[in-house]
């Protein structure tokens, strides 16, 4: 795997055992103003977004499975049509769905009628399958449908490496999807303008109270690194073939940083990579900006 650090500029608009640990990509450098720190996952995408400048690609045009990461794109499109208030009732076949694919769950009743301001806080922090598919029923109408539109989106946004086959990233018998880090990371870009989306991923608790329209609800974010300095989420995966999977963010000394790991063995390792690639990008930022990104 060659890591390669760029100083490239981009326009664009837009429980399975851990494996042991496969030596670091760059494991004989250490973090100078040269040289990323060492990267373990299949492949890694580091871009300033207020730039355009690509930090660093490790094999981030490689396509492979991205688990849970499927429901940024799942978010950004009912985003893009849904209004907050509107209401969402929870089906059999909503919960069904999770339990019987082994999906992460936000523990929704069927009969819940959940806001779409609040479901979107079931779907990207404890990454409910349930919710997912309750928002592609909704708006596909019907989950194929919902699939046809998150393919259109990432065809809108340049994500020429993207095909999407579900809402939520579970393996399918006809085949999962793909993605790339770097379509991944362009996507992330994407989303978190929308203020919704970035308060949502930044945020490590939501709760609902118990009403006449849906039971109590608590979901506490699986990102690890909110706590750190900036932090604005942005999604964790994890499938047998995706191996586990984050996409992340913060706003660091007046630039939007957003990366993302795929492929990684260790679970706990994503996040300390995360954390020693955005502090050394805050501390190494590129030097020159376009209005591009």
């Amino acid at each position: 795997m060659c890591m390669a650090v760029l100083g490239l500029f981009t326009g664009f608009s837009a429980p399975a055992l851990a494996q042991s640990a496969q030596a670091p990509a760059s494991s004989v450098h250490s973090a100078t103003v040269d040289t990323a720190p060492p990267v373990y996952g299949r492949a890694t995408y580091l871009l300033d977004a207020s730039t355009g400048a690509v930090r660093l690609n490790d094999d981030g045009a490689r396509r492979m499975p991205i688990a849970s990461l499927t429901k940024m794109m799942t978010a950004y499109v009912v985003l893009r049509q849904a209004k907050l208030t509107d209401t969402v009732t929870i089906t059999a076949d909503d919960e069904r769905y999770a339990n019987d694919n082994d999906g992460t769950s936000a523990d929704l009743d069927p009969g819940d009628r959940v806001q779409v301001k609040d479901l979107l806080y079931g779907l990207m922090l404890p990454s409910g399958a349930d919710a997912a598919h309750a928002m592609a029923r909704t708006y596909g109408p019907g989950v194929d449908k919902f699939v046809g539109k998150m393919n259109a989106a990432a065809q809108q946004l340049g994500l020429k490496d993207t095909h999407y086959v579900n809402p939520d990233g579970l393996p399918m018998a006809g085949g999962d999807g793909y993605s790339t880090a770097q379509d991944q990371a362009r996507l992330a870009a994407a989303a978190l303008r929308d203020k919704t989306f970035e308060k949502v991923t930044s945020t490590q608790q939501y709760s609902i109270g118990s009403t006449a329209a849906h039971g109590a609800h608590t979901w506490n974010n699986t990102n690890e690194m909110l706590d750190l300095p900036g932090a604005l989420g942005v999604k964790t995966g994890f499938t047998q073939a995706a191996g586990f999977c984050l996409a992340f963010a913060a706003d660091r000394q007046g630039h939007r940083l957003i990366g993302v790991i795929l492929g990684e063995d260790v679970s706990s390792r994503r996040f300390r990579t995360a954390e020693s690639l955005l502090d050394w990008a805050a501390d190494n930022p590129a030097s020159q900006r376009n209005s591009a990104a």
